[in-house]
């Protein structure tokens, strides 16, 4: 059974596109046929996983519908993309005065929803129109989050939002998870806002935690996904562990 998955934080730094990347690729090697639309304007998850992020047709045409979604689509070994670049940041404006605004993605991805196992939305670091698209779009949403103060108050303006797009747009939107990243066990304040995310959300929060990794930041200047680029490093164990535990929970 297909599933989209909109993988968002609207507070940056927090291994959103690092998750996105790894997680898309990590399901690839378990034979699992995946997507990665890169909705951030930054590109990040384009050249992450080695599409060159000025190509075109990009994002941008598929959510002006100046292009059809299969000619959006490039092929890599770690999975399928629909890539992205700066001139998505200008589609906001354009989608205002639209009619159904915030269903252009929905209805772009309709056609190939049935292609894939999982569609992966990686998101821009706000909470926006091309945010509030993915998370109409999507079936559930993937929450990576740092282990900080800040990110604490960052997920419950991201819980508002959800819980909007619940009673206005998607009523059938899910958390899928939150994975805590860039993960310091030496560290109380890690341990803190980890203890009060799992009195929270339960059973929501991965077991598997993401490490802070060099490997997994060096990757993406050599055009992979850090469980390509460094298979036995530490991060890159930790990403196949995550996918093996979303795997389980999706068995379920």
């Amino acid at each position: 059974m297909s599933k989209i998955i909109a993988i968002a934080n609207q507070k940056g730094g927090v291994g959103k596109t690092t998750t996105a990347v790894n997680l898309c690729c990590a399901l690839k090697m378990k034979g699992k046929r995946v997507l990665l639309l890169d909705c951030d304007p930054q590109g990040n998850s384009s050249s992450g996983m080695g599409v060159d992020k000025h190509s075109t047709p990009s994002a941008y045409e598929l959510i002006t519908k100046t292009a059809d979604i299969l000619d959006c689509i490039r092929k890599t070994p770690y999975g399928d993309v629909i890539p992205s670049n700066k001139e998505l940041s200008g589609a906001t404006v354009e989608l205002v005065n639209k009619v159904r605004r915030e269903y252009v993605l929905k209805d772009a991805l309709q056609l190939v929803y049935n292609d894939y196992d999982y569609i992966f939305i990686d998101c821009p670091p706000s909470l926006e129109l091309l945010t509030l698209n993915a998370l109409v779009a999507a079936d559930s949403v993937l929450i990576p989050m740092q282990c900080e103060y800040y990110a604490l108050e960052g997920i419950a303006d991201l819980m508002t939002t959800i819980k909007l797009c619940n009673k206005r747009l998607n009523p059938s939107l899910k958390i899928q998870g939150i994975v805590l990243t860039m993960y310091d066990s030496r560290t109380n304040l890690t341990q803190q806002v980890a203890f009060e995310l799992k009195e929270y959300f339960g059973g929501k929060v991965y077991e598997t935690v993401i490490p802070r990794s060099v490997r997994l930041s060096e990757a993406p200047s050599h055009g992979k996904p850090g469980v390509a680029y460094d298979k036995i490093g530490k991060g890159s164990r930790a990403y196949m562990r995550l996918a093996e535990e979303f795997l389980k929970k999706e068995r379920r």
